[in-house]
């Protein structure tokens, strides 16, 4: 699935980047923190590596 919009990208690659060990769980709040429980990392990743050029800040 590929993300909606930018703060989605962003939550994801937090989320993304705790799975792999480079940061603390502890440090995810809000919906990195639920992408982190409910996602796996090859999803994680695709919605991570959207191309981010077209898409909104938020999601409407």
């Amino acid at each position: 699935m590929k993300a909606q919009s930018k703060s989605q990208q962003k939550a994801a690659g937090a989320a993304l980047s705790a799975k792999r060990g480079d940061t603390k769980v502890g440090d995810l709040q809000g919906a990195s923190k639920e992408m982190y429980d409910s996602m796996s990392e090859d999803e994680l990743e695709e919605m991570a590596s959207t191309d981010h050029d077209d898409l909104p800040e938020t999601k409407d």
